[in-house]
C-alpha cells in the first residue's frame, strides 16, 4: 500500500485495531491473543487508557472487524470453540514493534503530547525518553502514519495518527493551531483522576510482567 494512501478509519475501526495491538503486545498466552469477539468488545469499552470511553455491542464490533478484514488490516481465525481475530498491521503498515506501539496508543487515545505518548507506549515497548521517541516519530510522519499538530521538537509538541478523515483531521489541527499542550510527561498525582492513576499502575504492572517473562526465558 503506498505511503500516501493510508485509508481513513472510523472511530470504531481505530479502537478495535488499537485493542488488538495492545493485547498482542501485552499478552503472554495464546488464550488471550488472538482475541475473541467478546474480548475485543470488553477491550474497546474499558475505561483505562481509552479516550473517549466507548460502549460498542458485539454486533458493532463484529461489523467493524468485517470492515477491517476487507481492508486487509485484520483476519478472522476459525476452527476453535470460538472465532478469534488478529491484526495484520506489521504486514500492511511495514512498521517495527516499537513503531506499532506508538501507533497503538494514538489509535486508543487520539492526539497527545510527546511526553504522554512516550509514557504510554513504553508499557508495550521500551522508549528511553522523548528524544528517542522523536527519532521514531520523524520517519513515521514522513510516511504519513503520524501527523504533527503543533511545532516539532518543542516542549508539549502534540502528535496524532494519520488515519483521520480529512475533515476530522482539520478539527484536530484547529485545537492546537500551531501551539503546544502543557505537561508533556504524565505523572500520577494524588489529586488526579482515579482512572489516570489506575492506568499508570496497569502500565507499570505490564512492564514488570514483560521483564519477568524475559528473565524467565
Amino acid at each position: 500500500m503506498p505511503d500516501d494512501a493510508w485509508p481513513a478509519l472510523t472511530p470504531p475501526q481505530r479502537r478495535v485495531l488499537g485493542v488488538l495491538i495492545e493485547k498482542q503486545k501485552t499478552s503472554n498466552t495464546a488464550d488471550t491473543y488472538p482475541m475473541t469477539l467478546n474480548g475485543i468488545r470488553v477491550g474497546c469499552g474499558q475505561k483505562s487508557n481509552r479516550d473517549p470511553v466507548a460502549d460498542y455491542d458485539e454486533d458493532e464490533v463484529e461489523a467493524t472487524l468485517d470492515q477491517l478484514g476487507k481492508l486487509g488490516l485484520s483476519m478472522r481465525m476459525t476452527g476453535g470453540r470460538a472465532d478469534r481475530f488478529r491484526h495484520l498491521l506489521y504486514e500492511q503498515w511495514r512498521v517495527t514493534k516499537v513503531e506499532l506501539a506508538i501507533l497503538a496508543e494514538l489509535l486508543l487515545r487520539g492526539s497527545q503530547t510527546e511526553g504522554d505518548l512516550r509514557g504510554r507506549a513504553s508499557r508495550m515497548d521500551d522508549i528511553a525518553g522523548v528524544d528517542e521517541l522523536r527519532g521514531l516519530l520523524g520517519p513515521l510522519a514522513d510516511r504519513k502514519l503520524v501527523v504533527y499538530l503543533s511545532e516539532r521538537n518543542r516542549r508539549g509538541t502534540v502528535v496524532t495518527h494519520g488515519f483521520y478523515p480529512a475533515d476530522e483531521l482539520e478539527r484536530e489541527k484547529a485545537k492546537y493551531d500551531g501551539g503546544a499542550a502543557a505537561d508533556p510527561e504524565p505523572t500520577p498525582r494524588a489529586g488526579g483522576k482515579l482512572e489516570d492513576v489506575l492506568a499508570e499502575l496497569a502500565m507499570l504492572k505490564e512492564r514488570v510482567a514483560r521483564l519477568e517473562a524475559r528473565i524467565g526465558s
